[in-house]
This record gives structure tokens, sequence and C-alpha cells, in this order.
């Protein structure tokens, strides 16, 4: 018996393979697997990490088809996404789907009730409480994901092009972005008609940089996601969850800028979304 986990998400897909004991027998990586590229693209994203996985643990079509499968999948709560998924060619003995929060929160906790923050290209608080699942967020880019990396960047070209006409001052941040687009409004526009959350969500270290630094509009931009973060916490503790954590690429960056009376809160998570991924795959297995 092997066991598979998954953590697909916005920016990469990344896969874990074990043992029957827990060992760690193979890694892959791949690129974006967020649901909003399509059910076919996810899969085939998926597995390209898996298919890495399996090759570095030298597993052959016998093992393959005994490998029980958890996969975390951003993006999978549209609708029909989860039923489209499930109905491509896995050669799992079983494939068990959620969303990358879900998993996420699995692993910080080791199953038990809690709560995650996750703040990476996209933001989300999941939380679990007597059986309950809690949702603060997440309902994607731009209309949520709050204090997320591409909330961070589409802030900072607002202010950009603000700056750029007039009704606000240039920064050494809003300076370095406009000369990045040729201090050309038009550039901005023109990429803005084909970015995608990934695109915005690359823009964020340099604002949190310029930020670290004492920018204005970076600490501004910086103080605003974060405080957005603090009530995403908030949510999940007014929930009644027993303990919180922060999870996600943007997670270090972020929190020194959240509230003291959050930040006394969290506690450090027993493990990652890999760890929750195969928790959920071992799930069908330790039910019986």
């Amino acid at each position: 018996m092997y066991f598979l986990g998954v953590d697909a998400g916005g920016t990469k897909c990344r896969a874990r393979l074990t043992d029957a004991v827990g060992n760690i027998i193979g890694h892959g990586e791949s690129g974006p697997a967020n649901i909003n590229i399509g059910v076919t693209n996810v899969f085939s994203s998926i597995m390209k990490a898996v298919t890495q996985a399996i090759k570095e643990a030298k597993l052959g079509t016998k093992e393959i088809a005994n490998i029980r499968a958890g996969l975390g999948v951003a993006g999978l709560g549209r609708k029909g996404a989860k039923e489209q998924l499930q109905s491509q060619a896995f050669p799992f003995k079983s494939t068990n789907l959620d969303n990358d929060g879900f998993i996420a929160n699995l692993g910080a906790h080791s199953g038990r009730d809690g709560g995650v923050a996750i703040i990476g290209t996209g933001s989300i608080a999941i939380g679990r409480v007597k059986g309950k699942d809690i949702r603060v967020g997440g309902y994607g880019f731009p209309i949520s994901d709050e204090g997320s990396g591409a909330y961070v960047g589409l802030q900072a070209l607002r202010i950009t092009l603000r700056a750029s006409d007039g009704r606000l001052l240039h920064s050494d941040l809003t300076k370095q972005l406009f000369n990045k687009y040729n201090n050309n409004t038009h550039e901005i526009v023109s990429w803005m008609d084909k970015a995608k959350a990934a695109d915005y969500a690359d823009l964020a270290p340099i604002v949190l940089q310029a930020a670290e630094t004492g920018d204005r509009h970076g600490r501004l931009i910086t103080r605003h996601s974060a405080n957005h973060v603090d009530s995403m916490v908030r949510s999940l503790f007014n929930s009644k969850v027993p303990r919180c954590s922060l999870l996600g690429g943007l997670s270090t960056r972020i929190e020194p800028w959240l509230s003291p009376e959050i930040r006394a809160k969290l506690t450090k998570p027993d493990g990652d979304a890999l760890d929750g991924a195969i928790f959920l795959a071992q799930t069908e297995v330790s039910s019986r």
C-alpha cells in the first residue's frame, strides 16, 4: 500500500508519495493547477507532478494500482469542478478530492479541530470545529482573495497609475513599477488585459520589500493587506476554532504586519498541506 498527497495550487502543484508506514519515497512538482485553468489542464499538471514522484520511488504498474491518493485542489468549490476532476483517468486504487485549504488545515493540526489562514497567490481561511467546516473568503481574484499576493500586486499597480497621472506623489516603489512598464500607462493596461492572479502575485515581493525598507506606498498596501488577514483570523476565532496557524508563501512576510493581538494567538502548524493530503488519502483506509 502507498499513499500519495497532492497540493494543487494557483502557482504550483506538489506531490509527495509515502509507503505504508509513512516513509517519503518520492516527490514531484509542476506548474499551476487551479481549477480556473480548466479541469483537463489541472489533471495534466497533477499527473506531471505525480509522475515525477512515482519515477523517484521506482514504482511499477502494479504498485501504482495500490496507491491511495488525497488531492487538495485550488478552486475545487466551483460548481461541478469536483465531479469533473473525479471523472478523470486517475490510475490509483482510490482518489479522495477536496480543496487545497481543507488539506492545509488537516496538515496544520494533524486532523484535529483548528483553523488556518493561507496567504499565497490567493487567500482563504479554513476552520473545522466539531465536524463543522468554516470558510472565510477565498472566493477568487479579483472579487476576493484579500491580503493575498495577487491583491498586493493589484493595489500596487492601482497606486502606480494614480501616481503616473498626478493624483498621488510617486514613491520609490511606484517609480520602480512604472519603469517596469516603460513609464507608459498604456503598457500597464495592455498587460492587465492578459494578466492572471499569479502575474499580479509576482509583484508582491517587490511591494513587501519596499514596505520593509520604509516606502510609504509599500507600507500602506502591506498594512491594508495585513488588516484583511487579521479579520480572517479573527473570524475563525469568533467561530470557536481552538487554534489557528498562518500558512502560504507570503505568510512569513505578512505576519510581522499583523496586529499584536492576532500574532499572539497564532500557533505553529504541525505539518504542511502535503501532510494533510496524505491524511486525506488515508481516510478511506482508517475508516474501515
